[in-house]
């Protein structure tokens, strides 16, 4: 019994000692922000007083501020307080958040365009994004949307989006082509749930009217020449992102999968499926280099209809292709390039970039033997240059040239805000 007792009061003086010797948080300090709010910083983070002090957590935290808009750089410092406890500090960099917009190039006709918008993604301190565009190609086109991740909690927000959008489109039957004014205008409506660090879910409803009307170029008496048609369309999205940045450098993996159900009340534009997966890889190469490749996999209800969803376009798969030159019903797309830092001081970096952009798709009603054919290969390899302000979200001035290798493609220059993905 004796024996007994002084192993218990052993145990219990081991389990007070093991105890005493935790490390606690004694209190979360947020210094460096000016417009970023503090409180929102805490919100965020999962490091917090009387918690226990944890590496790992800290890690966490200090990756999520680095994804954010506001934030250029974070890092970290534990000082020891009194006994066990201790005071975190989180260092912030913050970015400059109201941002113009520039993309230029040119239609089909070799006809200037543009589009213009102006952004502020870190509206109230809250990292809640709202803006808008102007754009003119050849019609005139605008766009407003409000992104609101955090709104709620930690896990929950909103987005809210509208646009009406206007454009001069090419549509393929019968190995001819002719041309359609193009109008979406939509209203939709996002819920945004991001459970933990490395995943996030999006669901929601987008209500719009898409209309088609008759320009120039061939006709058939089964291809109407007006089209204006009301649709629901249902969204899902799912991504994973492990990624670490490092101002301009970024490493790790992440995956976006967007899948949509869409209704329609007209049999000429019917009602259809569509999904896709971006998977982007990144790698650090030495101090100043920066690998980086997109593989994006996609198909779509497999109508027979020259309005089918996948476009082959400058702007979205292949610098230099041209603006949506071709459409299909599937798609597989890599896209791959180095990117290397040639100038770099506090503020500003110059990058060079060597890419090559492949693609290949499926024709409507086709069959999976179509993204084989020599006719739907296209292969874009080119050289591009970066402008970035290290302190501005996203300034990133973009040049690329691009030009194809596969018979009779064309070639051209590509520009634009930010990375190309």
């Amino acid at each position: 019994m004796k024996y007994s007792i002084v192993i218990l009061l052993l145990f219990g003086f081991f389990l007070n000692s093991t105890f005493a010797q935790e490390k606690v948080i004694l209190d979360l300090k947020v210094q460096g922000n000016k417009k970023l709010k503090s409180s929102f910083v805490k919100k965020l983070s999962k490091a917090r007083a009387g918690v226990s002090l944890d590496s790992t957590i800290l890690d966490e935290d200090i990756k999520r501020l680095k994804r954010l808009p506001g934030v250029a750089h974070a890092y970290y410092q534990v000082f020891l307080s009194q006994e066990n406890n201790y005071n975190v500090f989180y260092n912030i960099e913050e970015n400059f958040t109201i941002i113009p917009s520039v993309n230029i190039y040119t239609t089909n006709d070799d006809e200037f365009a543009y589009r213009l918008g102006l952004y502020e993604f870190n509206a109230l301190g809250q990292n809640i994004t709202f803006g808008g565009f102007y754009q003119k190609d050849i019609f005139s086109s605008y766009g407003l949307n409000l992104r609101a991740p955090f709104l709620f909690s930690r896990e929950l927000g909103l987005a809210i989006n509208h646009q009406d959008l206007n454009t001069k489109e090419p549509v393929f039957f019968d190995n001819t082509t002719s041309d359609y004014k193009y109008r979406n205008k939509s209203y939709e409506l996002l819920a945004l749930y991001q459970p933990n660090f490395k995943n996030r879910f999006e669901v929601g409803i987008n209500y719009f009217l898409e209309e088609y009307n008759y320009l120039s170029g061939a006709t058939n008496p089964s291809v109407p020449q007006e089209l204006s048609v009301k649709k629901l369309l249902y969204k899902g999205i799912y991504e994973y992102n492990n990624l670490d940045y490092y101002y301009q450098y970024v490493s790790g993996f992440k995956s976006i999968f967007n899948a949509q159900y869409v209704t329609s009340t007209s049999n000429d534009l019917p009602e259809f499926i569509i999904a896709w997966n971006d998977f982007h890889f990144y790698k650090r190469v030495g101090d100043k280099g920066n690998w980086a490749s997109r593989v994006r996999i996609g198909f779509s209800s497999n109508d027979e209809t020259p309005f089918a969803p996948f476009s082959v376009d400058n702007n979205l798969n292949l610098r230099g292709v041209g603006n949506t030159i071709d459409r299909g019903t599937g798609a597989v797309v890599v896209n791959t390039e180095y990117r290397h830092t040639i100038y770099d001081k506090s503020w500003f970096a110059l990058q060079g970039n060597a890419f090559v952009d492949a693609g290949s798709w499926r024709n409507p009603g086709g069959d999976f033997g179509d993204f084989g054919k020599s006719q739907n290969i296209r292969v874009f390899p080119g050289l591009g240059l970066r402008f970035i302000h290290k302190r501005i979200f996203n300034a990133i001035f973009r040049i690329d040239y691009g030009f194809g290798v596969t018979k009779g493609e064309t070639q051209g220059l590509v520009f634009g805000i930010g990375q190309y993905f």
